[in-house]
């Protein structure tokens, strides 16, 4: 598989999964009578992001590993976002840009050298670089912003998380 195909992807399927959940949220809330916008400022614990800024981290995991594995310019974010529809707007921004990027734009990805900015002088082959950072970064913070939700009684389970699944016959 190539780059493309184990990135593009996924994070496309998976910034979909985060936005149900973000309706789960609002639903509960509204069924339990309470303002959905006090979800965004749960967090797990108390030196863990808020919801709000999960998301957020999880849509730039997404959006840099394809730009960084590219050499295409991002969206900018601004990280002002404070309610539900601004994150929703968020989202669908990241999916669009990553709806830009085509298999061709990753040719010669995996040998591409990716900087490290918190690493100065530091970086990483784009192979390394999304196995070994990009990845495992967006489901850290898109498992975080999951199980605050799920903490705070939000119905979501492990099919809410995995979502659809591409089967065959066997």
């Amino acid at each position: 598989m190539s780059l493309y195909e184990v990135s593009v992807p996924q994070f496309t399927k998976m910034l979909r999964q985060l936005e149900t959940w973000l309706d789960k949220g609002v639903a509960h809330a509204t069924a339990k009578k309470f303002e959905p916008a006090n979800l965004l400022a749960a967090r797990l614990a108390p030196d863990m992001y808020p919801l709000t800024r999960q998301i957020q981290a999880a849509c730039d995991a997404a959006k840099f590993a394809g730009a960084r594995l590219t050499g295409k310019e991002p969206p900018k974010n601004p990280d002002t976002e404070t309610t539900i529809d601004e994150l929703r707007a968020r989202i669908h921004s990241t999916i669009a840009f990553l709806g830009t990027l085509t298999a061709k734009d990753f040719d010669g990805a995996e040998k591409r050298m990716v900087p490290l900015s918190f690493m100065p002088g530091k970086g990483l082959h784009g192979a390394d670089y999304l196995v070994e950072m990009a990845l495992p970064n967006f489901y850290f913070h898109l498992t975080t912003a999951y199980a605050i939700l799920r903490h705070n009684g939000v119905d979501v389970g492990k099919i809410d998380y995995v979502g659809g699944l591409t089967l065959q016959d066997v």
